[in-house]
Parts: structure tokens; C-alpha cells; sequence
């Protein structure tokens, strides 16, 4: 397919008259060539209660206890505009130069929530932001749109000290595109366009020597948001533009294979790959692909700790595999893990190869699912992996970390990713208490679990009339101890291997009811260089040790509010790695079930004997997660 027609494909998808997410172009309509499978649109599907939507409620109630007036106070007054609104602090202080960002990760959060909960309030706070942006938009009269003056645009485009403009350019971006696409606001994307525009002409003047000089400063995902505004709009002038931020220096070694990521910031390199993939989706430029594919099974084979997660200290400081001296209390970083779920998304869409379902639901259990406070709603900016180190949450109204933006998105985006579908029928790939709505097909899946706390799932067919579907049940890559499935109370032959599909292909009635059963087990994970360090996991569920609040206050265990472009500190140091002596007959033999909690266990037989939870359980004490095995 031309690349001229293939976008007027993708567009056209993307008009729908229903709300469709960017990941999800479908209707009755074949796929586009770029896709073996498609998400279903987040106002398909509704979590039920479970730790999932327990977790979607606390950032709800996170992002509505922010004052608009506020989050809007730099914008107002970078426009001429007046405001008496306490400034913010951390990284939206007015003399921080990211201040903006995390207004666009809430416009996202907004529209995220309100389709994820059908929520009328969170939707009324999105558009109430987006009016106001657009009167400061109209009153810098350029398209020109941020909480900082373009003065840092100059000093960027003068090769002059500058953090990272475009960065925070795109959060507002892409936070525009999502209030339009989620939910169906057309002023915010009045708003992107002009952005759009003065984004076009800013760029236009530069030769390419130049826009790669200004390549080289972190510049988030303008080349996805570009890409992806293509696509919305069927213009192809923004996937021109957008092609100007597609980083050569970066995509070159991918394209033939090679990694060349050692020394690179992590969380500015994965929005570069996003769009490397969205490019293919919307031209089919095989290169594009490869690129995308290629980072993908490299960072996640051997860049990524048992958790899931990628980095320590934000960078990759390493050779790929080398990971046994990368444990800090500064590993994973949470956008990363946030930005590597985005790329997997793309990956499976391409595929349907479980393997990238299996990375997704360890990152989501172990990368995201315990990195929000319960009781406010703050997030971490660091999921430290070192020894006897502890989760720093942010401090409330102050922080305003890149991680905060990016957790307020994943808070507000557990409902994708669980389902997806080609012409065929329904792939589920994570097992989260939902209920899946396909009104096209006459469809409802209801699924019942507590995993993973619950060693299965049941789901609950519901069609207006019999139906011929294949329903993929993904048996993932640790259910090595088999599993079963029963069919309306009868059990069916043939269950698939670890790593695969389980299928049902048949005519579906009303009320059938599928019982899946994946027994888990405890198993070690070890580190690629250094095979006496491990890591205790059951299942997908990566154990931590607790190792109490030795040194630790109240104070301590949170982060102090932040100063302009300051990270998270610890005022505490961690504690050296603990050795265990491994049974040769298995973890079994030397770890045993606590009864008094799910997914509680304790070890035995130790020079010291700890208490094992899942580490997205554990919140305000010291753990360790790597263990030095005799």
C-alpha cells in the first residue's frame, strides 16, 4: 500500500464515530496492514473490583484533589494573563524549566480516567483545562503553547544551556490528543493543530546538521504525538514534520541489529523507539519495525531486571546483560517501565506473540502496581532494587516529578491491554477482574478473579445471539505445572503449553462460563552475569524480602518536597545483600506458604529467616529482591 493511501486508512479508521483509542482503529473493518491484532478502546472495558480498580480509584482521587487554577497559574501568566493562584512547587515551580509537563500528563490522566470509569466529573475537570489552555493559546496569538516563554526555545536552537523544552512541549501535546480521542473534545485538538503549526515553523528553517544538534537534548515522544496527529487528522504534513524528530544517531545501530545503548539516558530513548513504531504503522517502512522490534527483545531479554523494569540512575550503564553490579536505589525508573508497556503494546499489536503479554504483566504486577501510595495517591519517581532500600514517595502537592505525570497516566490506563481482538475474536492476555464490551459482535466477557492472588480466572460469555468466536486464553510462560480449563462445568482437552494460547473456537451461548485453572510455582530468577544472585518469584509475582524499618522515621520514608530539578534522596543507606542457602531439591524444600496472608510466604532453615510478599505489597519498609545464593 502507498504511504499517501495507507494514511488515509489509518485516518479514516481513526474517524470513527465512536471514541477510539490511537492504539485501536476497528470497527467492522479489516485491519490495517500493520496489525495482526487490536486493544479494544478503553470505554469498552470496565475493571471490577480488585486491586486494579482499587488502585484506579486512588489515583482518581489524586488527580481531582489538584487545583486547575494552580496547574494553570505559569500558563496564565507566560500568556499576559492574570493569576493569583499559589505557584507549585518541585518541577512545577515557576523557575523550573519542565514547569508544563505535568499538565499535560494530567489532561492525559483525564481523559484516561474518564473513559477507564465513564466518569462525567473527571471529564468536566479535562475540558474545563483544556478551555482554559486555549485562551492562553489565543492570547500568545502564535500556536505558541507552554508555562515558559519561547525564550528556552531560542536558547535550545542557540546550542545555549537548556533542560529539555521539547519534552514538556510534548506532554501538553499528546495530553491534547488524548482529551481529543478519549474523549471527543474538539477544542483540544483546535489547540494541538496550532502547537502543530508553530511546532512546523520553528523547525522548518533548520538544516539536518542542526535539528541533530537539537535532537541530542531529551525531547520526550514529538515524533509519536506528530505521527499520531497525522493519523487523526489524515494530514501528511505532520508525519513530514514529525519525521524531523526521528533521531538517526539513535536508530542506526537498531536498524542493523546492533545495541548501542550503553551510556544513553533510558527514558529518552524509549519515546524515540514509540515513534519509530507508529511511523511504520502509519507508512509500512519495514526499517521503522525493525527498529522498534529489535529494542524491544534486546532491552527485555537483557536489559531488564526480574521486575520487568530497565536502568539504574536513568541510564543504561552497561553492556546488554551485564546487570549484577545495576542495583541501586535508583533502578527502574518508573517512566521507563510507563514508556516500555507503550512500546509493548505496539509489539504484540504486530505479533500476537504471547511473549510480549508475559513481559506486560510482569512489569505491570511488579513495575507499576506498587508504585503508588494508597493513601494520597503519590507515586514513586525510583522501584529501587538495591539491598535494604524502600520506596520514596513523592510528597503531596510538591514534587511534580517526571514519574508523577507518567503514574498518573498508568493509574489511569489499567483497563488496557487486558483484551484484544482481530476478525476472529478475543485474545485475553491479563487476568484483572473486567468486563469487556464488544457491541459490534453482540459481546460481553465478564471475568472473575482475584489474581494474583487467585491461581486462575473464570469468564462469564454473555451474546445477544449464538456466536461463532475463537476465544485465546494466553497460559503464560510460568505455568509450568500444567493448568486446566473447564467448559461449562466439563473439562476440555488439550490445554496449551507454557507460552502460548489456549483456544476455544466454537458458536458461543449465553451464559457459557470458562473456568481457568494455572497452578503457580516458586521458581528463581537469576542474574544473566552472576548465577549466585537471584531473585525469588511465584508465578509472575517477584517476592521481596521485608527487612524491617531499621534507621528509618516518618520523615525518612517519604521524599522531601523537591527543589527545582532535583530527584528523590535517600537520607539512609541501604543494607548488604543477604545470602541464602538454596535447597538443591527447589525453593520448596526452604520456602512455605504463610497462611495468615495471600501470597505470603517465609523462608526456613536460614541464619536468618524473612518474610516473602509480593513486592508490590510492600510500601513503608526496608526489602531486598536480589538475594546472594550458597
Amino acid at each position: 500500500m502507498k504511504r499517501r493511501d495507507l494514511l488515509a486508512s489509518t485516518a479514516a479508521l481513526a474517524a470513527m464515530p465512536f471514541r477510539t483509542s490511537l492504539r485501536c482503529w476497528w470497527r467492522d473493518k479489516p485491519t490495517p496492514a500493520a496489525f495482526r491484532v487490536m486493544p479494544f478502546d478503553l470505554s469498552r472495558v470496565r475493571l471490577l473490583p480488585g486491586p486494579f480498580l482499587d488502585a484506579m480509584q486512588v489515583n482518581r482521587r489524586f488527580i481531582m484533589t489538584q487545583d486547575p487554577d494552580r496547574l494553570l497559574h505559569m500558563f496564565r501568566l507566560t500568556a499576559g494573563l492574570q493569576s493569583s493562584a499559589e505557584p507549585l512547587g518541585g518541577w512545577e515551580a515557576p523557575n523550573n524549566e519542565l514547569r508544563g509537563h505535568f499538565v499535560g500528563h494530567y489532561l492525559s490522566a483525564c481523559a484516561l480516567l474518564s473513559a477507564g470509569l465513564g466518569d462525567a466529573e473527571v471529564k468536566a475537570r479535562g475540558d474545563h483545562m483544556v478551555a482554559e489552555l486555549a485562551r492562553c493559546q489565543t492570547a500568545l496569538g502564535t500556536g505558541y503553547l507552554s508555562a515558559f516563554p519561547e525564550e528556552l526555545f531560542d536558547r535550545l536552537r542557540a546550542d545555549r544551556s537548556v533542560w529539555a523544552p521539547w519534552y514538556t512541549v510534548h506532554k501538553i501535546m499528546a495530553g491534547l490528543l488524548d482529551m481529543h480521542v478519549h474523549t471527543g473534545n474538539t477544542a483540544a485538538l483546535d489547540v494541538l493543530k496550532g502547537m502543530a503549526r508553530w511546532t512546523a515553523r520553528w523547525t522548518q528553517p533548520l538544516g539536518e546538521a542542526h535539528m541533530a544538534r537539537i535532537l541530542e537534548r531529551e525531547y520526550g515522544g514529538m515524533n509519536d504525538v506528530l505521527y499520531n496527529l497525522a493519523a487523526v487528522t489524515g494530514n501528511e504534513e505532520w508525519s513530514e514534520v514529525a519525521h524531523r524528530f526521528d533521531h538517526e544517531r539513535v536508530f542506526a545501530p537498531l536498524a542493523a541489529g546492533r545495541d548501542e545503548l550503553k551510556g544513553l539516558h533510558v527514558n529518552t530513548t524509549i519515546p524515540k523507539i514509540i515513534g519509530a513504531a507508529r511511523r511504520y504503522e502509519i507508512t509500512a517502512d519495514p526499517r521503522y519495525k525493525r527498529i522498534a522490534e529489535y529494542f524491544w527483545r534486546d532491552v527485555t531479554e537483557r536489559r531488564a531486571y526480574c521486575t520487568g523494569g530497565t536502568s539504574n540512575g536513568e541510564s543504561w550503564n552497561t553492556e546488554p546483560g551485564i546487570l549484577a553490579a545495576e542495583l541501586s536505589g535508583y533502578t527502574q525508573e518508573c517512566c521507563v517501565t510507563y514508556n516500555m508497556l507503550k512500546l509493548t503494546r505496539h509489539v504484540f499489536s504486530w505479533t500476537a506473540d504471547p511473549t510480549c503479554a508475559d513481559y506486560y504483566e510482569r512489569a505491570l504486577l511488579n513495575g507499576v502496581l506498587g508504585t503508588q501510595s494508597p493513601e494520597d495517591g503519590s507515586k514513586l519517581y525510583y522501584v529501587p532494587l538495591g539491598s535494604g532500600y524502600w520506596k520514596l514517595f513523592g510528597t503531596p502537592l510538591q514534587d511534580y516529578w517526571c514519574c508523577t505525570g507518567s503514574g498518573s497516566e498508568s493509574f489511569g490506563n489499567l483497563g488496557d491491554s487486558i483484551y484484544f481482538h482481530d476478525n476472529d475474536g478475543v485474545y485475553v492476555n491479563l487476568f484483572i477482574a473486567s468486563q469487556l464490551d464488544w457491541p459490534e459482535k453482540g459481546l460481553r466477557l465478564t471475568q472473575q478473579t482475584r489474581f494474583p492472588e487467585e491461581e486462575g480466572t473464570t469468564l462469564v460469555v454473555s451474546v445477544s445471539r449464538p456466536t461463532a468466536m475463537r476465544l485465546r486464553i494466553r497460559v503464560p510462560t510460568w505455568a509450568t505445572r500444567g493448568g486446566a480449563v473447564l467448559l461449562n462445568g466439563r473439562a476440555v482437552d488439550g490445554f496449551a503449553a507454557p507460552g502460548g494460547y489456549f483456544v476455544l473456537n466454537r458458536t458461543w451461548h449465553h451464559g457459557d462460563k470458562i473456568e481457568v485453572s494455572l497452578p503457580m510455582n516458586l521458581h528463581l530468577e537469576t542474574m544473566p552475569d552472576d548465577g549466585g544472585l537471584q531473585a525469588i518469584m511465584y508465578g509472575p509475582v517477584v517476592l521481596a524480602g521485608r527487612m524491617g524499618k531499621e534507621g528509618l522515621t516518618s520523615e525518612i520514608i517519604r521524599a522531601e518536597p523537591t527543589k527545582p530539578r532535583s530527584i528523590p534522596e535517600y537520607k539512609r543507606e541501604g543494607l548488604p545483600t543477604p545470602s541464602l542457602v538454596a535447597a538443591p531439591a527447589g525453593p520448596e524444600a526452604w520456602i512455605h506458604r504463610d497462611t495468615t496472608s495471600p501470597l505470603t510466604f517465609r523462608t526456613s532453615g536460614q541464619a536468618r529467616d524473612f518474610v516473602l510478599d509480593p513486592l508490590y505489597r510492600i510500601l513503608d519498609e526496608r526489602y531486598n529482591v536480589y538475594w546472594r545464593m550458597a
